[in-house]
């Protein structure tokens, strides 16, 4: 199909992994076609990308498609479970998760032959909508009756921020723990939670946190406070169209690249 983007959802549970990648190396479920043209494709570029950069991916990945008349499978999902479907599979042209940590790791491990950063990720604390437990600070978490949510730090880039958070400005983990009520594989279901009142605060993206506004409130970490997260897209070495996939991590580099990711409220310069 030329110019087509296909979305394939992440896992909710990294548990299944295994189970979840022999299914798709053997029958490629869960895709779905933005275009119904059964033309096929000249090329295709498979993305593994981080479920906190749905919008601005999904969008840009529509442009290039378009453009390039190719077709561009994204996969969503957690850091951790999108490196292992690479590395298992063997197959993949970039890997972006939400922080460049985990493409570095990737390198050293032989995963990755060339990275680039094309956005920045700001921890910000996200709560119900009109604050209705008066949270304004990292130390308001650990009140007592605050029913918090975090990433998982063993699955997704923002589990492991929240960590450095607490650890950096001195907040005692058994305490954060003692008020910890939910741990997400992916960024997206922590806002979820806030958006179902189940939870009275979370941490996650800035960016992401501004897509539910409509549901929840976002307070500010002060930047002494904070651990800002570059995001790197990475050429992963299963590649077959090296060309191609340096050509998309380009344009999510362009003047009209940059412009999306601003639409979307995604940083594109280090916040000071």
């Amino acid at each position: 199909m030329k110019g087509c983007v296909v979305i394939k959802t992440g896992l909710k549970n990294a548990l299944v992994l295994c189970v979840f990648v022999v299914s798709v190396l053997m029958s490629g479920c869960g895709r779905e076609k933005a275009n119904s043209n059964k033309e096929p494709a000249q090329e295709e570029l498979l993305i593994f990308c981080g479920g906190g950069l749905r919008p601005p991916i999904a969008e840009l990945a529509g442009a290039f498609a378009k453009e390039n008349k190719v077709e561009v499978l994204i996969d969503y999902a957690g850091a951790e479970v999108l490196i292992s479907k690479a590395r298992l599979s063997k197959r993949g042209d970039i890997y972006i998760p939400g922080d460049k940590g985990y493409v570095d790791f990737a390198a050293t491990n032989g995963l990755i032959i060339a990275q680039k950063s094309v956005c920045y990720f700001v921890p910000t604390i996200f709560v119900q909508k009109g604050n209705p437990k008066e949270i304004k600070s990292l130390k308001d978490l650990i009140r007592p009756k605050i029913k918090l949510g975090l990433g998982n730090p063993q699955y997704i880039p923002i589990g492991r921020k929240s960590k450095n958070i607490f650890r950096n400005n001195s907040i005692a983990w058994d305490d954060v723990e003692a008020n910890l009520k939910f741990q997400s594989a992916t960024v997206n279901e922590l806002c979820l939670q806030i958006q179902a009142k189940s939870l009275d605060a979370v941490i996650v993206w800035d960016a992401v946190a501004h897509s539910y506004s409509k549901y929840g409130d976002l307070i500010t970490i002060p930047h002494k406070q904070n651990v800002v997260s570059t995001v790197d897209a990475g050429i992963l070495r299963f590649t077959d169209n090296r060309e191609l996939a340096d050509k998309f991590v380009s344009f999510l580099r362009s003047e009209d690249g940059r412009g999306v990711f601003r639409k979307h409220n995604y940083r594109v310069e280090f916040p000071e």
